[in-house]
């Protein structure tokens, strides 16, 4: 089976093919921790985690949250 890689992925991989090994492990972290960033949570998670900190009393006043917000 063929694998086709985008332009980006080249990219990547020839960034790679120059970085010594022993940096692979940090470079690895950095990555997941990078794609846990970025990616949305499920609904149902961001929904348990909201929830979990409102029973927990981890709320602020109505009024606060508009701190800082230019509404007209």
């Amino acid at each position: 089976m063929s694998v086709l890689l985008s332009e980006k992925q080249r990219q990547l991989l020839a960034e790679l093919e120059g970085l010594p090994e022993e940096y692979f492990p940090l470079l690895l972290q950095m990555i997941r921790t990078y794609r846990e960033s970025v990616l949305l949570k499920p609904a149902a998670d961001s929904f348990r985690r909201g929830w979990e900190e409102a029973q927990g009393g981890d709320t602020l006043p109505v009024d606060r949250l508009w701190e800082g917000i230019d509404a007209e």
